[in-house]
């Protein structure tokens, strides 16, 4: 999939704020399951929709700006560049963290893998 630049900031805006201080392939796997939502007819088609679908990303209700400029730099680097990359997700549509919530859906979806920080979950 070739993403247009507002695509780009989009998804490293994701990138960043979901999963900075994660390994890159965990930042890897989270940008992917903004993509894998993009292909599944159940999320909006675009990239941007996607991420500001409302309650989907938590950052998302209370946005931060961007603080660490290296971090952020990594994130564009990584939307720029994802199709290079295999999924890493396992083909997820969801993720979250355990240490940090305990969403109500952890329950109703298939756990497909972990890496570091990040549960990833399949839609039956």
């Amino acid at each position: 999939m070739v993403l247009t630049s507002a695509a780009v900031l989009c998804l490293a805006a994701n990138i960043y704020h979901e999963a900075r201080g994660e390994p890159v392939d965990g930042q890897i796997a989270v940008a992917q399951v903004t993509l894998n939502r993009v292909a599944s007819p159940r999320y909006p088609d675009r990239v941007c929709e996607v991420v500001h679908d409302p309650y989907q990303f938590t950052w998302t209700l209370d946005p931060q700006p961007i603080r660490d400029p290296e971090a952020y730099a990594l994130a564009v680097y990584i939307a720029q560049n994802l199709s290079r990359f295999d999924d890493l997700s396992g083909g997820a549509t969801h993720y979250y963290a355990p240490s940090k919530a305990k969403p109500y859906w952890r329950n109703l979806l298939t756990p497909v893998g972990q890496i570091a920080n990040h549960r990833f979950m399949l839609e039956q």
